[in-house]
């Protein structure tokens, strides 16, 4: 099954992280950490399949080399707390052969990492669990950029602040205002999204050139506009129970999850179908005249046309004949008269309530995930605040330089809070218990429309029989007997004649 994977993170000191021992595990090496004194061996790792490292043209060969570039980038980077690297790992396509992957993947890494000046460190791992590939691409790229002059760059750079005269403009105490800023775009969300949507891109014009029906998307289930409820992430560890036949709760979550979505996708384009039909019909309806005629009108018509058409036959085949057509036909009768459905105006608001079912699950399960940032945001503010308020007491500047670099992470998560806080009012730490509880109204709400979704789909599938017979009723092929709208046309202006036969005789008898 075609899988889209796209994750970057961040190899930092502040988390305790080496560069060495990182690449050392994605490639399956043993290498020395200069910064730390520590050797790291990961010869023994099975799954790598191939690595290697990808340089800008202009960067000195010697950086080819794992050890060398990665104990270079340590130490060129003095913080304590130094970002070292971008870490990306994206998934590779098992209906693509191995030799394939590897030159997909090589091909997006050349394209839109080596040509934007990034130094790419990459390995290739296809692990097996149960007999299942999971290929996929680890990619390692120093953060630091090199120039074209061979040599480590800035990571950031000071932009002034400007007046209207384009003068520098200054502080209180006479110094320039400046921003620091990034020297790349590595790091900015729309590279990202970039990235994402060319890995997508390259995927899928190889699905197309194996003339494969598979497709991916780098985009979520709600910027797809897809009607599904996103599955919880599991883990290894979750993963590894499953694979063993170990039932877990997020496992039970994410079955009920799938068995959802399988139901709403179901509903929506029976639903979809059921409408579009509708209107064909309307069309149809009118082009002969008949906008007032009922499905029932339809059926019993063709019932009776039906009938006529075996009027040469031997009477045993009548007979049997008209049982198959009363149990087919009238059993749709039965389905449209128990529904207090006549016409198709009244069948289209029977699917009204069956779509807004649809859509409040969707619904429910947005503003759920809202409110669940709302108390993730209110508990990050909890937790930090009391951080945060230690360094904001802090007069010594160089001593609130070293809190700062020592609390950098819980600070930043807190100064988020408190902005999200103020952007969303309704977030607050004294309405914690009051989001809470109106997620458990909401995901309760949400349980018992899902446990509408079987009826509703059965509802569909009756109707969906409906179609069928009217779609046999309405068929009409060329030089046969007339259709069953020329027929109820052809009654309609008999009536009329009837009715204007039945007015002057009246008319005569009072003269």
């Amino acid at each position: 099954m075609s899988l889209f994977h796209f994750h970057v993170t961040q190899i930092k000191r502040s988390a305790g992280q080496s560069a060495i021992a990182c690449a050392a595990y994605r490639a399956g090496e043993k290498l020395k950490s200069e910064y730390y004194g520590e050797v790291s061996d990961y010869t023994r790792k099975g799954g790598v399949v191939e690595s290697g490292i990808m340089l800008p043209d202009y960067v000195p060969q010697h950086l080819s080399e794992r050890e060398t570039l990665w104990n270079e980038v340590e130490k060129i980077e003095k913080g304590k707390k130094a970002q070292l690297a971008y870490s990306f790992d994206f998934a590779l396509q098992n209906e693509f052969t191995m030799e394939e992957n590897i030159s997909l993947a090589k091909k997006f890494i050349l394209e839109q990492f080596v040509e934007r000046g990034m130094i790419a460190d990459f390995a290739i791992h296809s692990p097996e669990t149960n007999g299942i590939a999971n290929p996929h691409v680890h990619v390692l790229c120093p953060i630091r950029p090199i120039e074209e002059n061979g040599k480590w760059g800035n990571k950031q750079k000071r932009v002034y602040e400007l007046d209207r005269n384009g003068n520098r403009v200054t502080d209180h105490n006479g110094n320039y205002i400046f921003s620091a800023v990034p020297t790349t775009d590595w790091g900015k969300p729309e590279t990202l999204e970039h990235w994402r949507s060319e890995w997508a891109r390259m995927c899928n014009e190889k699905f197309e050139e194996k003339q494969l029906a598979d497709r991916i998307d780098y985009r979520s289930y709600e910027r797809q506009g897809v009607d599904k409820i996103p599955t919880v992430h599991e883990g290894v560890a979750v993963r590894q129970m499953e694979n063993k036949g170990i039932k877990t709760d997020k496992g039970d979550k994410n079955r009920s999850i799938k068995s959802t979505n399988a139901l709403l996708t179901e509903i929506k384009e029976k639903i979809k179908i059921l409408k579009s039909w509708i209107e064909e019909i309307k069309a149809e309806l009118e082009k002969f005249n008949q906008p007032e005629t009922t499905l029932v009108d339809i059926l019993n018509t063709y019932l009776d046309m039906r009938k006529e058409g075996r009027s040469d036959w031997n009477k045993s085949a009548q007979t049997k004949g008209a049982v198959t057509d009363l149990k087919k036909i009238s059993q749709a009768i039965m389905i449209l008269k128990n529904r207090n459905i006549c016409t198709l105006d009244e069948l289209n608001e029977i699917l009204k309530p069956i779509d807004e079912t649809r859509k409040s699950i969707k619904a429910d399960e947005k503003k759920i995930k809202r409110l669940k940032q709302h108390i993730s945001k209110i508990e990050d503010y909890e937790k930090y605040k009391p951080i945060y308020d230690k360094y904001s007491k802090i007069f010594f500047e160089k001593s609130k330089e070293k809190y700062y670099s020592e609390h950098k992470s819980e600070i930043e998560k807190y100064k988020t809070a408190v902005r999200y806080m103020k952007a969303n009012p309704e977030c607050k730490p004294s309405a914690k218990a009051e989001i809470k509880s109106e997620i458990s109204a909401l995901t309760e709400h949400q349980i018992s429309l899902t446990a509408n979704l079987s009826t509703h789909q059965s509802e569909l599938r009756e109707l969906e029989e409906i179609r069928y017979i009217v779609n046999q009723a309405m068929e009409h092929k060329e030089n046969e007997k007339p259709s069953v709208l020329k027929r109820l046309e052809e009654a309609k202006k008999l009536m009329a004649q009837n009715n204007r036969s039945a007015y002057k005789k009246q008319e005569q008898n009072i003269e």
